[in-house]
């Protein structure tokens, strides 16, 4: 269990999905929108909101040259500099005080990326009980030892980075805190095809990194969060959207789909169990119902017992099928009716 300030939230195997709604842009620069992303998160059974908190200057540069300006055919924000579309999709910090009390008020956990010391400076006043790093920016040490100074749990999106850089990442962290490490596995393209997402790297990264792991998911639909559950994944994370109008409503999921992904998660949790083979406790009931062997004829005393007047069937209360050849060729005790249930002493 991660403990955090003022609040107990249980994160690992022994429990539940911890599933996060990401607000990301999908606020669409409205006050209103974003406390309303933040109600229907709650309402949709999410464990968590997170936001983002940057401004674009802390971002990149205001330039149309080199890295700075998207040209890719296939991403979903080309023709935008990059300078503009981190303004259009920040969120203002003149915002954040009314978005943590409305979290307050519906008592559901809000917590920030950070993409900047500055950022992390800023959040602590309104003292989040975790940080997220992206996977953009999980190659800024100097970003990670801030927020590891918080002694805050930190979700790390390991999107990008390599085994090695993930290392450097954990060891960064360790250096200033003691508290817990999640690191998420993320592939970041928007939207993540589903070959490219890997997911059995999840089983891995739990063995080689010794943390809770999760994923923070762009792919379509809510497949892979499902399919990440249950190959171990304790947290994971989703985009959230009211309506098609954000900058990441191509990969979010609205609230029904939200709520639809929070129910298959934790029935796919629920699903792994336990390494056990025998009847379950739901399979009790059923039991009578398995095959055993009966009498299909009416059988007189000294007639012997054959396949033409005992079978196995379908109603459990005979003797298990594999104690045929016992019977076959023996003579019965005395006179008994069709439909017994057998049993050994109706043998000679």
């Amino acid at each position: 269990m991660i403990t955090m300030k003022k609040k107990k939230i249980k994160i690992g195997s022994k429990y539940p999905p911890f599933i996060i709604a990401e607000m990301s842009a999908n606020h669409g620069g409205s006050l209103k929108k974003a406390l309303k992303i933040i109600d229907m998160a709650a309402e949709s059974g999410a464990s968590a909101v997170k936001i983002q908190t940057y401004t674009a200057d802390e971002m990149t540069l205001n330039s149309t040259k080199g890295g700075f300006y998207i040209k890719d055919k296939k991403n979903i924000w080309k023709g935008q500099k990059l300078y503009d579309l981190y303004k259009g999709a920040s969120t203002p910090r003149k915002w954040h005080k009314q978005l943590f009390e409305r979290a307050r008020k519906r008592n559901i956990i809000l917590f920030s990326t950070p993409f900047s010391v500055q950022s992390v400076e800023f959040l602590e006043q309104f003292d989040p009980p975790l940080y997220k790093i992206s996977s953009f920016e999980n190659n800024d040490l100097e970003l990670i030892e801030r927020v590891a100074k918080t002694k805050k749990p930190i979700i790390v999106s390991i999107g990008m980075a390599s085994e090695n850089e993930v290392k450097s990442i954990i060891k960064t962290i360790k250096k200033f805190s003691k508290n817990k490490i999640i690191l998420l596995k993320c592939t970041s393209a928007y939207p993540s095809p589903f070959e490219d997402l890997n997911l059995k790297s999840i089983n891995y990264m739990k063995k080689k990194f010794n943390c809770e792991i999760g994923l923070s998911d762009h792919s379509i639909g809510i497949t892979a969060p499902i399919v990440s559950t249950a190959f171990g994944a304790t947290v994971i994370e989703k985009h959230f959207k009211i309506d098609e109008k954000g900058f990441d409503a191509k990969f979010s999921l609205n609230p029904s789909q939200f709520s639809e992904c929070v129910k298959e998660c934790n029935n796919a949790k629920k699903s792994l169990g336990k390494v056990y083979l025998g009847p379950s406790n739901s399979e009790k009931d059923y039991i009578k119902y398995r095959r055993s062997l009966y009498l299909t004829k009416d059988i007189e005393q000294n007639e012997l017992f054959s396949k033409k007047n005992i079978s196995s069937i379908r109603g459990g209360k005979g003797l298990d099928p594999k104690y045929l050849k016992f019977f076959i060729g023996k003579k019965a005790i005395k006179k008994f009716k069709s439909s017994r249930p057998l049993s050994f002493k109706m043998k000679k």
